[in-house]
């Protein structure tokens, strides 16, 4: 298959630890949000301990863990809101 690169912006904990507002992740063709997820863990291993909580929104909403993805979608990764 083929690889992409998917553009992730960064919010909050996660910019962060990335260190940089916006990060390329390489995944497989139509890889899903899982698996970006895990490549990320992978490729920004100070990414991993925020990895399984983070939230995944793709053109403006949440997205699914098997939600295919491509490079002409906008992706943006933050932390779990908490507040009262």
């Amino acid at each position: 298959m083929t690889v992409q690169q998917i553009q992730i912006k960064l919010f909050a904990r996660a910019r962060e630890l990335a260190e940089s507002e916006l990060i390329s992740v390489s995944v497989e063709e139509q890889a899903t949000v899982a698996q970006l997820r895990l490549a990320m863990a992978k490729q920004f291993p100070q990414l991993q301990p925020l990895s399984s909580q983070l939230l995944i929104a793709v053109d403006n909403a949440y997205a699914g863990e098997d939600q295919s993805l491509n490079t002409q979608q906008e992706v943006a990764c933050f932390p779990p809101v908490s507040g009262g």
